[in-house]
């Protein structure tokens, strides 16, 4: 048919005034394009079944917690300071080591200060052999007093002369001890066990007592250790209940932490793993009105000394009781704008879509679920196939090449 339709074409042209170059051009282009014509368009090839691997959701028991970002912080801070006035003569510490309370931290030239208590003994000699002069002129006077030798003036004033001179004794001895204390002050020791810091000042460095000058170094203690946190009213309360705290209003809830010693966990920077533990201890007793969080904090213990203050933490407080779930991996959960959805292999191989709702996400990334909707009759989560790779090439209902994870 269309050679016949080509050669009327033919010759329908020999017939028009046609240039004879551009019909021997024309002529086979056009006898070209017709035969093209005529092939026939072959059919698409059946789609290629997509290769996948499954697995069922695994049953594992979970605790639903919240996370909040932390810091530690020694429980005893103390700035050493001199409380007398003096030149340091040796440093006994070393940057940064541990110490023990009552150990000798800093010491001061002490023969000002002893100088000064052999002085104040020197006095109280000369006072006691006062007294002892002015008791014998009591005595005398009161003798001749009963002879009509003396007046009663007379031993009035020497009563008040012992008197005085017991009194100047007794603020003698006191400032004796006073001047001792300085002595024993010369010696600035730690009043906390923990690490000290460096000192900020060396030996031949004049100190001033009264903070006029630096602090001569601080000491954290070690153990045990703080960790501090800002938690929302809500997340308190539901931690509380199920820590078993009781307390109706937060003020009776904080209270009554430190007494219920409620746990929690926290992992330290760069842990992933929250296998630290502490005990509740305080709450601060207003809620901070620009975040609507309050800070609490627990203890944990550090006789090792491996938390450092400072430190930041993550914090993790259970919220619910344990419970049995069904996850899959986190990868394997696809989007529909604000739907979640698994794509399975049913009992014929064909993809199917189940929208599920999201739970806890766990450490090891993976995701509990629970179905969107009714399921159909006989079909249970514990028995989905869920396809877990190649998920951009399935296509829905249909059949996939199925390997069991």
């Amino acid at each position: 048919m269309q050679l016949v339709f080509l050669s009327e074409t033919i010759r329908r042209t020999s017939r028009l005034a046609i240039p004879h170059v551009f019909a021997r051009r024309f002529v086979p282009l056009l006898m070209l394009a017709l035969v093209g014509c005529g092939r026939s368009t072959p059919a698409p090839p059946p789609p290629e079944t997509v290769r996948v691997h499954v697995m069922t959701p695994i049953k594992r028991k979970l605790t639903d917690h919240r996370e909040f970002n932390g810091w530690l912080e020694a429980d005893k801070m103390v700035e050493v300071r001199s409380r007398v006035r003096g030149h340091i003569r040796k440093v006994h510490f070393t940057d940064g080591q541990l110490v023990s309370k009552g150990d000798v931290l800093f010491e001061l030239d002490p023969r000002p200060f002893e100088l000064e208590v052999e002085r104040a003994r020197d006095r109280l000699r000369i006072f006691e052999a006062q007294k002892i002069a002015a008791e014998k002129e009591l005595a005398r006077l009161q003798a001749l007093l009963k002879r009509g030798g003396a007046s009663l003036q007379q031993v009035e004033k020497a009563e008040a002369d012992v008197a005085s001179l017991e009194a100047q004794i007794s603020g003698t001895k006191n400032e004796i001890k006073r001047a001792q204390l300085d002595v024993e002050y010369a010696k600035i020791t730690a009043d906390i066990s923990g690490r000290v810091s460096r000192a900020l000042l060396t030996e031949g460095n004049l100190v001033n007592a009264g903070g006029s000058d630096p602090i001569l170094t601080t000491i954290v203690s070690v153990d045990p250790i703080r960790i501090y946190f800002n938690i929302d009213e809500r997340s308190l309360h539901q931690y509380a209940r199920h820590r078993g705290v009781q307390g109706k209003t937060l003020t009776q809830l904080l209270a009554n932490l430190k007494e219920v010693r409620a746990k929690f966990t926290f992992a330290l920077d760069g842990e992933t793993e929250f296998k630290h533990e502490g005990t509740l201890a305080f709450g601060d007793n207003r809620v901070d009105p620009s975040t609507g969080t309050l800070q609490v904090y627990g203890t944990a213990p550090n006789a090792d000394g491996r938390y450092l203050a400072g430190s930041r933490v993550r914090v993790r407080l259970p919220i619910s009781k344990e419970y049995e779930a069904r996850l899959v991996p986190e990868t394997a959960i696809l989007a529909d704008q604000d739907k979640r959805y698994l794509l399975i292999a049913d009992a014929e191989d064909l993809a199917r879509r189940r929208n599920v709702v999201l739970g806890k996400l766990t450490d090891d990334s993976y995701r509990a679920i629970e179905p969107a909707e009714p399921l159909p009759d006989g079909e249970q989560v514990a028995t989905w196939r869920v396809i877990i790779d190649n998920l951009q090439r399935v296509r829905l209902n249909q059949t996939v090449q199925v390997d069991s994870q």
